[in-house]
């Protein structure tokens, strides 16, 4: 059998200071329990959800939750799903963030609010309301209208894409699952939401904005 030290002939100091690197990484990261994102099935097979499919959002989530939970899918009516996702509150908006030494906006925050919960077929809070906020900041030039337009939609979309990889993590975290299995320790949503869609937000623009400023009226 051939000894260690016969390889260690045909290895550099660099190569076995790149292994010792490789191995180090791989140790950390096993240690933060870092898994590779797929497949989280949730604890329910039908879903039903007051979030239209007909919007980007509502589409994006649809897919998202299938692809983590292939086992789920769903359905057009409350009463037919094992648990109801419910969209309490969806608000976009913007605000100056900064302004130059003309105060004319250099810079303008965007922010959006979502509030959601997970009930069971019963009517019991499995995932009480909860609210995510997603900020992002984004430079100002009014001499490029069309250009910012599209740069604040793009920055929107892509909110919204984190946003839906969020919910999907809140709905297949185990506390999630381990109350959906025990669910007669959890409380009653005393005031359901109606089985209406719920309405998608038009992201705000500067351009939409009433003028503030001198001769505005305002």
């Amino acid at each position: 059998m051939t000894s260690i030290s016969a390889y260690s002939r045909f290895l550099s100091p660099r190569h076995v200071l790149r292994a010792l690197a490789c191995v180090c990484v791989c140790a950390l990261i096993a240690a933060c329990g870092f898994r590779l994102k797929g497949v989280a099935p949730l604890p329910f097979d039908t879903l039903y959800t007051n979030i239209s499919q007909n919007s980007e959002f509502g589409a994006s989530l649809r897919r998202a939750i299938v692809a983590s939970s292939p086992n789920t899918r769903f359905v057009d009516t409350a009463a037919s799903a094992q648990a109801r996702l419910t969209q309490l509150a969806n608000h976009q908006s913007l605000r100056e963030l900064s302004l130059d030494a003309e105060g004319r906006v250099e810079e303008y925050e965007l922010n959006l609010v979502f509030t959601f919960q997970l009930t069971d077929a019963q009517g019991r809070l499995v995932l009480p309301p909860t609210t995510l906020l997603v900020t992002r900041e984004v430079p100002y030039d009014p001499s490029v209208v069309q250009a910012k337009q599209g740069e604040i939609a793009t920055v929107f979309q892509q909110m919204r894409a984190s946003l839906v990889d969020r919910i999907v993590r809140h709905l297949s975290a185990p506390d999630v699952t381990e109350a959906f299995s025990n669910p007669d320790a959890l409380p009653m949503d005393e005031a359901p939401a109606p089985d209406l869609p719920a309405m998608e937000p038009e992201s705000p623009t500067p351009w939409s904005e009433p003028s503030i400023g001198p001769g505005s009226g305002l």
